[in-house]
């Protein structure tokens, strides 16, 4: 692993996402957006929902968005032929990954930051815990979102392929994370099934925060939210490959 290699893949990355308006507009304002019309609708109904509901979504649009833009930005980048290119230079398959994860952690990094700024500061998320820990906790899972992305991005020949592993990798996660019926209160199947899951802790983690100033088991969950990424970046290494002449 070479760190100014590493950085010269961030860079590249980060210098393509600035051009590509429409994939700003996703990674920025999309989850701020989608809070926020939740809260609206919430607002008349019940404003006591959001608080209940809004620890879930924090955690959720940011894995949903990276884990969208990420397998759909490197999976160009593999069929266009431009990895193969890549992977010819002395470059390592670590290099590429962190890079990519790099900058796609600091794009996390902004995007969280901005939707918990949002549902905090402009829409009186009430949030018991530190509200600096909120916003690491949002860029973990971002991260992890991330790291499936990559992964998933081996797996599939053409974008629409890769979208098609949301049903399989993220949503599942999303019902049974907890946002909608207690993770305690599911069948025993289903929550040995979500105790395997990432967004769960992501999202007990949020929950945590929201209802407690206690932090320890916070950060239990975002080890093991990290331990996830970790994982997936690992295996999307496997997957890898310079072309042999």
């Amino acid at each position: 692993m070479n760190p100014r290699v590493t950085l010269a893949v961030a860079g590249r990355v980060l210098r393509q996402v600035r051009r590509d308006h429409r994939t700003l507009a996703m990674l920025l304002v999309v989850p701020c957006a989608l809070i926020s019309v939740l809260w609206w609708m919430f607002e008349d109904l019940d404003p006591t929902l959001f608080d209940r509901f809004g620890p879930g979504l924090l955690a959720m649009f940011p894995f949903i968005v990276m884990f969208l833009v990420t397998s759909v930005t490197t999976l160009r980048e593999r069929s266009s032929g431009t990895l193969e290119r890549l992977l010819t230079m002395p470059l390592g398959k670590l290099d590429f990954l962190l890079g990519y994860a790099f900058a796609f952690g600091l794009l996390a990094a902004v995007q969280s930051a901005l939707a918990v700024a949002v549902s905090v500061g402009l829409l009186g998320l009430d949030v018991q815990g530190p509200v600096w820990l909120l916003g690491v906790v949002a860029v973990a899972d971002a991260v992890l979102g991330t790291a499936l992305g990559l992964l998933v991005s081996a797996f599939a020949t053409t974008e629409f392929q890769a979208v098609q592993f949301m049903p399989a990798l993220v949503l599942p996660q999303v019902l049974l994370c907890g946002l909608f019926v207690p993770r305690e209160a599911m069948p025993q199947v289903l929550e040995a099934i979500s105790d395997v899951l990432p967004l769960s802790y992501a999202v007990d983690a949020m929950q945590g925060l929201v209802a407690s100033t206690a932090t320890g088991e916070v950060w239990g969950d975002v080890a093991v939210v990290a331990c996830f990424a970790l994982a997936a970046l690992a295996l999307g290494a496997a997957t890898l490959r310079r072309r042999t002449p």
